[in-house]
């Protein structure tokens, strides 16, 4: 469910469509997987103005337009690029002003749910969401969502207006929103959407060299795909692979089931340039996976039995800091 509308719990991401992981796929690839995975029934599209700097928002628009009732549409607000210079903005006057941008390069007069993509250190979330609370009254956005926050600051935002969902990474390998911000969802009613479920793709498939990755490739520097640290982590593929062939699914679909597993209210968004990877993923839904098997990839692939943080310091800009100190 994400807001008031009962979804299928596989979404698809679109940042890979435009940016992120190596060379994204061209315009017509790109747009030949927006629709197929509608055809296929995605029910849940995630972008953000920040993904190729309306790269990804503009294929949308482009290719989907004619399409818009098939499917929840969320974007996202908040990170400024102006130049190399990136920052986080979630001032009204700036939400509003990218809002109305969005809803440009999307070809759209409604975005369902609309998420502040980052914390801003320098604006109280009362009046980042009051702002978002005035733009669903006036009909521009179905629902209120946060990216990466805390469960204070989850509870300080629903306290203004009701938050429909908060994005945030969660895999087996990166766990940190079980230590407050999982339960909280749940005791508010608030979906949990996750991205990156897939451990940022390396662990998923035929594991990869993060040597070989594009130099645009957001994983370089990284600290888990960092050499001392992947020769540990790269193992872990092996093991994901191998539960994986016991319950007759792929690795992907296997890391995917152990998200959904975590509770009714999660769900998850896979992103990806291939429309292959696309139609795994979704396939995860029809594929029955034992409990215990669920059960052991969560003991096989954990943040205790992974080398390096998430994220190094300087990444870590715009994540809530009261989340930081949950996480340790």
């Amino acid at each position: 469910m994400i807001g008031t509308r009962a979804v299928r719990p596989v979404g698809l991401g679109c940042m890979n469509i435009a940016w992120a992981y190596g060379r994204p796929p061209g315009a017509a690839e790109a747009a030949r997987l927006l629709d197929q995975a509608i055809d296929l029934g995605y029910e849940h599209l995630d972008t953000a103005r920040v993904y190729g700097l309306g790269k990804s928002e503009r294929l949308i628009g482009e290719t989907l337009h004619g399409r818009r009732d098939r499917f929840v549409l969320a974007s996202k607000t908040g990170i400024l690029v102006d130049g190399d210079q990136r920052r986080i903005d979630c001032r009204p006057e700036f939400i509003r002003a990218a809002l109305e941008e969005s809803l440009r390069l999307l070809r759209t007069d409604h975005i369902d749910l609309y998420y502040l993509h980052r914390f801003d250190v320098n604006v109280p979330i009362e009046e980042s969401v009051g702002a978002l609370g005035d733009l669903v009254k006036e009909g521009k956005i179905g629902g209120i969502g946060l990216s990466e926050m805390s469960a204070p600051t989850l509870r300080r935002a629903h306290a203004v207006h009701p938050v429909t969902a908060m994005q945030t990474e969660y895999s087996l390998w990166t766990r940190d929103v079980e230590i407050a911000v999982l339960d909280a969802c749940r005791e508010l009613g608030v979906a949990l959407v996750a991205f990156s479920p897939l451990c940022r793709g390396p662990l998923v498939g035929t594991p990869a060299d993060p040597a070989q990755f594009d130099a645009k490739d957001i994983r370089n520097g990284m600290p888990r795909f960092t050499p001392e640290n992947w020769a540990h982590n790269r193992l872990l593929a092996d093991r994901l692979a191998a539960l994986a062939g016991e319950a007759g699914v792929t690795p992907a679909q296997l890391a995917l089931a152990w998200v959904l597993s975590r509770g009714d209210h999660v769900h998850a968004i896979p992103g990806t340039g291939r429309i292959a990877h696309m139609e795994e993923n979704f396939a995860t839904l029809d594929r029955a996976i034992t409990p215990d098997i669920i059960a052991r990839a969560g003991e096989a692939i954990s943040p205790q039995t992974t080398a390096g943080p998430r994220y190094p310091a300087q990444m870590r800009v715009g994540i809530d800091t009261e989340q930081l100190a949950e996480a340790g």
